[in-house]
């Protein structure tokens, strides 16, 4: 089960279905209201505030505005409107109808999702807390796991669960078996017996296991939910007044071009010097540039999953591309803060994107700063050692330029920055190139410094990459994508690097599997009365 018609993540407050967001000073609400017949392709029906991936492009959307929007907001509360139940978690139906790309492109939006919110109560001072008021199951659970603070509602029946592996013969598909024992710090033999127990926990032993952090009465449930909420407001740094509003997107300075199985993404440096972050709002380069990369992500992702290269270019002047990542960087406030980390989460979405990656750096290129770090989330970069292919008599050159902003502000899911991982444990290497910021590269110098991965002339570009592209083409896109994610994160293991690469890819070699998927799995006979039957040997 997909849609025909191209998904679109463009989403304002006053057209959502699923979700209310109210405002109460530094303290709001996201009230979740699913609409039953709201569902994004036709086929199933959203009960128990169960979500599919339109009622996430909501929750992201409104995340999104709570930070740019609402300086003001320190604790956002998610709840639920509906009596007795918080959120079912994933629609099954939705799920078990779905072609495995569908599923595995909502499981990994949904994560990035929550991985926001926990990026805004690090970062932003914006905390998250949720204020669970019914049963909470499976993705619903996974939605409070997000949340820096877990309120259960103490009516002797509402209940937290992951029951996927008993239920459904598949695992939490946003990192919550991940998040239970590395964020909630839960004993590993009661995770077990937690994620192994249809039913749930309860009331005292939900707090005595961590798996909520606190019991309210559910008299005056919202009142005491708003009480505690405002005590952790006291709590945060956050700082602001007069947010910009996040306008319809407008695509100026991010261009697609899908060919076939390749899809060509062009980012157009700034043609102005920048200007005050505040008076330019959503319309500064770097923010309007930083929404329309995200989109375009997720926009191929969902739409294009043909498309399994994807070029990176970019044009433009490199010293504009600078001197806005400076105006960005050096604001120092918490609007310069929100474009540095948004920046941050859309180069994460692209580490993560199961698409081979081709930086090419060309003459009138501005990979510089802030952009080079495209180039070096690319599995590969080609930077041309000569004049443009069309203008031969040219003295224009490629060139590379480092700056502060590939040395700690963008970090990768695993902490490191792009250089920490592509120079994995060589600190000499690095100080080599922290000396050589600040000023161009040429394809010589790129290729000296380890920076790309050739450097073809004029004569050979065309054929050189031709020759490229056509070898990853020639190549399985199941090993491609395996190995690309094991290359793309070295070193340390966070949540976000567990997440993503083992979690993920488990949870995706499940949803293939007969025991989850096949026609007796346990996924496809959920509801239906009949008992699943699973072949028994382990794998």
């Amino acid at each position: 089960m997909t849609t025909t018609t191209p998904v679109t993540f463009d989403r304002r407050p006053d057209e959502y279905r699923h979700w209310r967001l109210q405002l109460d000073g530094e303290v709001a609400w996201l009230e979740l209201d699913v609409d039953e017949q709201g569902g994004l392709v036709e086929g199933y029906e959203l009960k128990l505030n169960s979500y599919d991936l339109g009622v996430d492009i909501e929750l992201y959307d409104a995340t999104q505005r709570l930070r740019f929007e609402h300086p003001e907001v320190r604790v956002v509360v998610v709840t639920s409107a509906k009596d007795k139940v918080f959120c079912a978690g994933a629609n099954i139906r939705m799920l078990a109808a779905s072609e495995h790309h569908w599923k595995v492109n909502f499981c990994k939006f949904t994560n990035e999702t929550r991985n926001g919110m926990e990026d805004a109560t690090a970062h932003s001072g914006q905390t998250y807390v949720a204020a669970v008021n019914g049963t909470c199951a499976g993705g619903g659970y996974e939605i409070a796991l997000a949340c820096d603070k877990i309120l259960l509602i103490d009516d002797n029946s509402s209940t937290v669960a992951l029951p996927e592996v008993p239920l459904l013969g598949v695992l939490p598909g946003t990192g919550g078996l991940t998040r239970v024992v590395d964020k909630r710090r839960v004993r590993r033999d009661l995770a077990d017996v937690f994620a192994t127990r249809p039913d749930g926990v309860k009331g005292k032993t939900a707090v005595d296991w961590r798996l909520v952090d606190e019991l309210v009465p559910r008299q005056g449930f919202r009142d005491a939910v708003a009480k505690r909420a405002r005590e952790i407001a006291r709590e945060s740094d956050r700082t602001g007044e007069g947010g910009i509003e996040l306008t319809p997107l407008e695509h100026r300075y991010v261009d697609i071009e899908v060919v076939k199985d390749q899809a060509t993404i062009t980012i157009k440096g700034p043609e102005n010097d920048p200007g005050d972050l505040r008076e330019e709002g959503a319309n500064g380069w770097f923010l309007a540039m930083t929404r329309e990369l995200d989109d375009t992500i997720l926009r191929l992702r969902t739409n294009e999953v043909e498309a399994g290269t994807w070029i990176l270019k970019t044009q433009g002047d490199p010293e504009k591309v600078l001197a806005h990542e400076q105006a960005v960087l050096g604001a120092k406030d918490w609007l310069g803060n929100e474009i540095t980390h948004y920046f941050k989460r859309t180069l994460k979405r692209l580490d993560v994107t199961s698409r081979t990656l081709i930086a090419l750096i060309e003459p009138g290129s501005c990979f510089a700063g802030s952009l080079l770090e495209l180039a070096l989330a690319a599995d590969r970069q080609y930077i041309l050692d000569g004049p443009p292919i069309d203008d031969e008599d040219s003295e224009e050159r490629a060139t590379i330029r480092l700056s502060e902003a590939n040395f700690g502000p963008f970090p990768m899911g695993n902490g490191l920055t792009r250089l920490q991982t592509r120079f994995y444990g060589d600190d000499d290497h690095l100080a080599w190139l922290a000396r050589e910021k600040d000023h161009e590269l040429s394809a010589a110098e790129a290729v000296e410094l380890g920076l790309v991965t050739d450097a073809p002339d004029d004569l050979d570009w065309e054929d050189e990459i031709r020759i490229a592209l056509e070898g990853r083409a020639s190549l399985s896109p199941d090993a491609l994508t395996g190995m690309e994610a094991n290359h793309r994160f070295v070193g340390p293991e966070t949540i976000e690097t567990k997440i993503f690469g083992r979690l993920a890819a488990w949870q995706n070699w499940i949803f293939t599997r007969p025991n989850a998927s096949g026609p007796e799995g346990a996924l496809r006979r959920y509801g239906t009365g009949q008992k699943a039957v699973f072949d028994r040997k382990r794998v």
